[in-house]
């Protein structure tokens, strides 16, 4: 249990930091190519599409490498 509590607490410090130097990074997390943006005259829809998938992929990789022991 402890193992697991640290294991996510790095976790949040790293999506902390990402979140942090984001504007920084050459890859802007959240406009990526594939994203759905819709401008209209009163306002803009945003959906992140493919920053979803990477998002889920990297979680889905990291649960697996925990999970495995």
């Amino acid at each position: 249990m402890g193992r697991t509590v640290i294991i996510i607490g790095l976790i949040l410090v790293a999506i902390g930091i990402l979140m942090t130097l984001g504007d920084r990074l050459p890859i802007k997390l959240g406009r990526l190519p594939g994203d759905i943006v819709v401008r209209g005259k009163n306002g803009v829809f945003y959906f992140p599409v493919v920053t979803c998938l990477v998002v889920s992929a990297v979680l889905s990789l990291a649960m697996w490498l925990i999970g495995r022991k």
